[in-house]
């Protein structure tokens, strides 16, 4: 059986005004796009990187983890706070401050330009609607792919 590695990035789940920004009308009209997008994509026993933010510093909005297919495995960023892990842990695989996969690094804010030459690729979170404009750097935030998780694979490659 095949399984394959997606990433994606800054869910925010349950946060009204970035539903707004990202043009919905609401959070929960945000949250069901994405779990829609999400489940177009991947298969249960794929792997899903989230690259940090998942909610706004709640852990009133994880259960909806539970409507997302696939083994999700967390690289924490700004907004997940560490006293909410424990309660994290129910809904997802792994939790982390970064991983080393395939080559590249996945973070949630971008590493320092001088560490850029160590790594394939740093795929990325935390900058939205901004890019980096050098070709190792890869940001996978929801808004840069469509709301849906995005091949590793066709990332890198």
């Amino acid at each position: 059986m095949s399984h394959n590695i997606y990433v994606i990035s800054d869910l925010h789940l349950g946060h009204e005004n970035m539903a707004k920004k990202r043009g919905f009308s609401s959070s929960e009209e945000h949250d069901n796009y994405i779990i829609q997008e999400w489940n177009k994509v991947v298969n249960k026993n794929d792997t899903v990187w989230i690259l940090g933010d998942i909610t706004m510093e709640t852990t009133k909005y994880y259960h909806l983890l539970n409507q997302l297919k696939g083994i999700k495995n967390v690289v924490l960023g700004n907004h997940d706070e560490p006293q909410h892990v424990p309660e994290l842990m129910k809904y997802v695989n792994k939790v982390c401050g970064c991983v080393k996969l395939k080559g590249c690094i996945l973070t949630h804010i971008p590493i320092h330009p001088h560490e850029i030459d160590r790594f394939k690729y740093n795929i990325y979170g935390h900058l939205h609607d901004e890019i980096i404009n050098h070709d190792k750097y890869i940001n996978v935030c929801c808004e840069q792919v469509n709301y849906r998780p995005v091949l590793l694979n066709d990332l890198i490659n």
